[in-house]
C-alpha cells in the first residue's frame, strides 16, 4: 500500500480502510498468542500500513480546515 494510492481516497474509504488493517492486526495478534504465526513480518506491514492510513487521514482533515478558513 502506497501513501500516494491513499491520497487518492475520500476520508470515509480511508477510515473504512483503517478499521479493516487494525482487523487484520487483531487478528495477527491472535495467531502470534496462540503460536501459529508463520511469517511474522505482517506484523510490522500491518503497523505501517495503519500509520500510513491515520497520516493521510490526518493530511486531509488539515487541508479541509485550511480551505473552509
Amino acid at each position: 500500500m502506497k501513501a500516494s494510492e491513499l491520497r487518492e481516497k475520500q476520508i470515509d474509504d480511508l477510515e473504512k480502510e483503517l478499521v479493516a488493517l487494525r482487523k487484520e492486526q487483531f487478528n495477527l495478534r491472535m495467531l502470534q498468542g496462540s503460536g501459529q504465526m508463520i511469517r511474522p513480518h505482517l506484523f510490522g506491514q500491518a503497523r505501517k500500513n495503519i500509520a500510513r492510513v491515520k497520516t493521510v487521514i490526518a493530511q486531509k482533515k488539515a487541508d479541509q480546515s485550511e480551505a473552509g478558513s
